[in-house]
């Protein structure tokens, strides 16, 4: 199959899937973020085994895992926010399993476990503050008493696409001055404005449907999407240069891995949820 045409039905699977997954119900909300962070561990993980380093795949994963279901469980107003404390006996583990490992380099090893729930895990954590307890665009299914709107981060994907489609077609179109050549030699000053203006745009057209937020905030927002997506696609680059390898995976025919489809994610979407916090 041609790569375009590859590259095209993954394209719509990865849309129907996580705009699908997240709207359709509070539990495949649940779900599709809990499939994103695992698979975004796992790919970090596989990429620095690479370069040497010999992190704890099992107990990292798990790590991120627990982290998300807790704050599913806060954001649901079903167990307090100190229950997040529960993460310290589990890192506390992790240290004294690392003891017995007799890896050549442990802190290497510990750095890259622990960093793996702070690069992948904790980003996707927080979606779910972004949906329980929030009013808005409605679930596609009913959800009984519980309060649920999907409304910012179905925003916050549309919001994010419509960046990258721009960013690609002012860059082929009038691309000229590199943004950084050593990471990142496709991406031009000219194409990351192009996505800027019409991640704006679509934001502003969205935003009386989206709800969340008002009309002015959600074009703050996608200036953030804009600006830390960009910059998350590069420090992703960054990490597979490292390992001196293309793609994070080979999960997704024609775009790579699930780390090459959502590294703008992990960097922007924290941002955009201290914006809303702070200001929405």
């Amino acid at each position: 199959m041609n790569n375009f045409f590859r590259r095209t039905l993954t394209g719509a699977w990865i849309v129907i899937f996580i705009l699908g997954g997240l709207w359709l119900h509070p539990v495949s909300f649940f779900l599709t973020g809990l499939v994103l962070l695992i698979g975004a561990q796992y790919e970090y993980f596989k990429l620095v085994r690479i370069t040497g380093a010999r992190p704890q795949m099992i107990p990292g994963i798990i790590t991120g895992i627990i982290t998300y279901v807790i704050s599913t469980l806060i954001a649901t107003d079903l167990i307090p926010v100190n229950s997040f404390l529960v993460l310290i006996p589990v890192m506390s583990i992790i240290i004294v399993v690392e003891i017995y490992r007799k890896q050549e380099k442990p802190f290497d090893s510990l750095a890259h476990t622990f960093f793996s729930v702070l690069y992948a895990a904790v980003p996707f954590s927080m979606f779910p503050f972004s949906a329980f307890s929030r009013t808005g665009l409605n679930s596609l299914l009913p959800h009984g008493n519980i309060i649920f709107s999907p409304g910012i981060i179905i925003g916050f994907f549309i919001i994010l696409w419509a960046n990258d489609t721009g960013a690609y077609l002012s860059g082929v179109s009038f691309g000229r001055h590199k943004m950084i050549v050593r990471l990142s030699p496709k991406k031009t000053w000219e194409g990351f404005l192009g996505g800027c203006i019409v991640a704006a745009l679509i934001a502003w057209l969205l935003s009386d449907w989206l709800g969340g937020v008002d009309k002015m905030n959600w074009v703050i927002i996608s200036v953030i999407i804009s600006v830390a997506g960009t910059y998350g696609d590069i420090a992703e680059s960054m990490l597979k240069r490292s390992a001196c390898v293309k793609d994070s995976g080979s999960i997704l025919p024609g775009h790579g891995g699930l780390l090459d489809r959502f590294d703008s994610t992990i960097l922007s979407f924290p941002l955009v949820y201290l914006f809303i916090l702070l200001f929405g």
